[in-house]
């Protein structure tokens, strides 16, 4: 029995009991109201109600911040109700902007209640399900609460900057027409070298200047082919190189820069796969065109940073998941020496390696040194033109930031000698400017300036 009923019941009784103890009937009389008032509650009790729940969503796929209207259709299709509280239940991360989520009235039979709000909220994976229902009489005295389920998913993908063509070259292409190099001859427009005239060649390939110094034979220009390439993305989700400041994660950061890097690389019209290791190993396997980007998008909107003590280290990264000698980005803060010893074997096993690093150093000392101090901590080489730690007026916390930024920038020049694209990015810069800012992979000149700064 409900809080209410129970409670109108012990009135009656002290009023019954106080009335006979003291002989006196007016005191019983006042009972008598309350009597009826509990039956008549009683005989308009609400059965349990029969209702049929539709839920829909103006957007089931969306970007951060983009408005999307919830709607929910109830129908009874049971005995009439003279109260009914509906009230759904908002995802948590979700911020309502528009609209009721409750509403409360009467519902006849077959009678319906339309409900709609808007939300909207960042990157993130939502289940909408449960709907409260109460119901009661209409003195309010009898009272019975429902859970419905009303099931809805809403995939909030990561947000996408525009990159310029990334320029990648790893040792395998595939056979059609693209943006990478192929290292073989064939119709192309960078110039590869010659050889001799063949019955067939185009007269427009004819190199007149070196034919005319020799009497007997002609030569032709010979261009380096340019196709598609398989691209192979590994985002870096493991929980314990995540950095938490009050500006957000940055793991976000990641997770945009690995979208965004995704759609260049899938509107060149490479074939592109995406590997997140963290809390497991989850997979999209490499595809082409706007279905596998939607396919990545939909693994990144739904990911997380977690932990797996099976995978604390990049050794148990599933390297054949990726083709041989294809290309491979590594999108992650490179925390520790394993992850650049596993690198180092991805290079020497014959994969293009190109690491994408957000700066964790950079973006946990900005929520930790005051605006005056931090041009107290960097200062740029006029050198090299790469940022360095100042030496005067440091603290505790500065000098600890300097020793992270030296072990940073000894690991990042580890994998700048083997081979391996580095592209060191401060989140509060644009990605586009890091990747034109890179240093050129295998630049002997580069990598000296690097290691003399």
């Amino acid at each position: 029995m409900a809080a209410k009923p129970r409670l109108l019941l012990v009135l009656i009784f002290a009023l019954v009991l106080l009335g006979l103890a003291t002989l006196n009937g007016g005191i019983v009389a006042l009972a008598m109201p309350l009597v009826i008032y509990l039956a008549v509650a009683r005989l308009r009790m609400p059965e349990a109600p029969r209702l049929r729940v539709g839920r829909s969503l103006s957007l089931e796929h969306t970007s951060p911040g983009v408005p999307v209207v919830v709607k929910l259709d109830i129908t009874n299709e049971g005995a009439p109700l003279d109260e009914l509280r509906v009230e759904d239940v908002v995802c948590p991360g979700l911020e309502v902007i528009e609209g009721e989520t409750s509403t409360l009235g009467a519902l006849p039979s077959g009678g319906r209640i339309e409900l709609a709000y808007t939300v909207r909220g960042n990157r993130g994976e939502f289940n909408f399900d449960d709907l409260h229902i109460r119901s009661s009489d209409s003195l309010g005295l009898f009272e019975q609460f429902h859970v419905l389920s009303a099931p809805a998913y809403l995939l909030i993908r990561p947000q996408v900057r525009r990159l310029r063509p990334v320029a990648v070259r790893p040792p395998r292409t595939r056979g059609f027409a693209g943006p990478i190099p192929a290292r073989q001859s064939g119709s192309g427009v960078d110039f590869i070298g010659l050889r001799e005239y063949q019955m067939g060649d185009r007269l427009r390939w004819m190199n007149w200047r070196v034919s005319a110094r020799h009497e007997q034979n002609l030569f032709t220009n010979q261009f380096e082919q340019e196709r598609i390439a398989d691209v192979g993305l590994i985002l870096d989700a493991r929980q314990q190189n995540d950095v938490l400041t009050s500006d957000g994660s940055l793991f976000d950061h990641a997770i945009q820069a690995t979208a965004s890097l995704a759609d260049t690389f899938l509107e060149a019209g490479n074939r592109v796969g995406l590997l997140i290791y963290g809390r497991g190993r989850e997979g999209v396997f490499p595809g082409y065109g706007h279905v596998q980007r939607e396919r990545i998008f939909r693994a990144l909107g739904r990911t997380a940073a977690g932990h797996n003590y099976a995978l604390e280290s990049l050794y148990h990264l599933p390297t054949r998941f990726f083709p041989a000698h294809s290309q491979i980005v590594f999108i992650g803060p490179l925390n520790g020496g394993d992850d650049v010893a596993v690198l180092t074997r991805l290079r020497a096993n014959g994969y293009a390696v190109m690491v994408v690093s957000p700066d964790p150093v950079a973006f946990e000392m900005q929520g930790l040194i005051p605006e005056s101090n931090q041009s107290n901590v960097r200062r740029t080489d006029t050198r090299s033109g790469h940022e360095r730690p100042a030496i005067t007026r440091m603290t505790g916390t500065e000098y600890a930031n300097r020793l992270s930024y030296v072990e940073r920038r000894l690991a990042l020049l580890r994998l700048k000698r083997v081979g391996v694209q580095v592209i060191d990015w401060r989140v509060d810069q644009p990605l586009d400017q890091a990747l034109a800012t890179a240093s050129p992979r295998g630049n002997p000149s580069a990598l000296g300036r690097e290691a003399r700064a």
